[in-house]
């Protein structure tokens, strides 16, 4: 297919998706296109043939009634309201690690901004090398290239920015979310998604950033490995229904431009306020690279702050936090 006629289709789908009331008549979608009826009708013909359901009734036109679960540029893209995140898109049925790609593009100059996006991973992994396990086509698996203008000492802040976007998304589409210091987010006490910043640096300044980020989508129970099963969970599996795996991508994406502008322009006191309102971790014994205690705040540099048995605060800056 050639490029005009995929912009074409990606310009039909966003139409018909902004449509207030449902329906978009055909001479509406000729005029807002520029296009004669019949290549109209041929580019919905197109959609259909990609698994889109459009609906078509006399006078009062087309309808887009589902859209199939798949995360391209062509799903993507109508429904983004970002300036930056997302407009670049790397889609793939399969990757090493979204990490990995999206390092390589970093390396070659890729965009604030772009996106990798999945279906699959064979080697997806979090903190420490951990493998990140995910059926294909169930969940969100993505990396974002981020070139911020941070110094290197304040670059693990961009972890808990990302971890407040995605809470509060989960949270806005009813989900008790809940973050777990220091990439966590639970429901329900378990896992649903995980971050992981990668950095490269020369000198005093940050090259690039490159955020990567897993969400367990539709992941039956059945898809967890044993030793799993007790401590991870899907939004599929807490709501009892699949949820729309594209609209929350675009959604996600909106949130971490918003709380990235604001982190930028604010520096890191309003992310921090609101990362101890949503926490799981301040409040409840934990231990953590031989430190044990209670954890009592969230350092102005993002440090953990743990008070230990003689009443000393601790700080923890690394490392996995687990119940005491």
């Amino acid at each position: 297919m050639e490029p005009t006629e995929q912009i074409s289709e990606g310009m039909v789908l966003g139409l018909l998706a902004e449509a207030q009331d449902g329906w978009l008549s055909g001479e509406a979608l000729s005029d807002k296109l520029g296009l004669p009826r019949v290549a109209v009708f041929k580019q919905i013909d197109g959609l259909r043939a990609k698994g889109y359901r459009i609906e078509l009734l006399p006078r009062r036109g087309y309808r887009l009634v589902a859209m199939p679960d798949r995360l391209t540029a062509l799903e993507l893209s109508p429904l983004l309201t970002t300036e930056e995140l997302g407009r670049t898109v790397h889609a793939e049925d399969e990757v090493d690690s979204t990490n990995d790609v999206a390092r390589r593009l970093a390396d070659d100059g890729a965009p604030h901004g772009t996106l990798v996006v999945a279906e699959s991973q064979r080697h997806g992994r979090g903190r420490r090398g951990r493998a990140w396990v995910s059926p294909p086509g169930k969940n969100l698996l993505f990396s974002l290239v981020l070139r911020p203008d941070l110094p290197p000492v304040r670059a693990p802040e961009l972890t808990l920015v990302a971890a407040v976007a995605v809470a509060e998304v989960l949270r806005d589409a009813g989900f008790e979310a809940r973050i777990k210091w220091p990439n966590d987010v639970l429901l329900e006490g378990r896992k649903v998604a995980g971050l992981l910043t990668e950095l490269c640096v020369e000198g005093a300044t940050v090259r690039w950033a490159v955020l990567g980020i897993g969400v367990d989508v539709n992941a039956p129970r059945s898809a967890f490995p044993p030793e799993l099963v007790e401590t991870a969970t899907s939004l599929a599996i807490v709501r009892g229904e699949e949820v729309p795996r594209v609209f929350l991508l675009a959604t996600l994406l909106a949130s971490l431009e918003a709380w990235l502008g604001r982190h930028e322009a604010e520096g890191f006191a309003p992310v921090r306020e609101r990362w101890i309102e949503l926490s799981a971790t301040l409040g409840a014994k934990v231990r953590a690279e031989g430190v044990e205690g209670v954890a009592v705040d969230l350092a102005e540099d993002g440090a953990l702050l743990v008070r230990d048995a003689s009443g000393t605060i601790r700080r923890v800056v690394a490392g996995d936090v687990e119940p005491a």
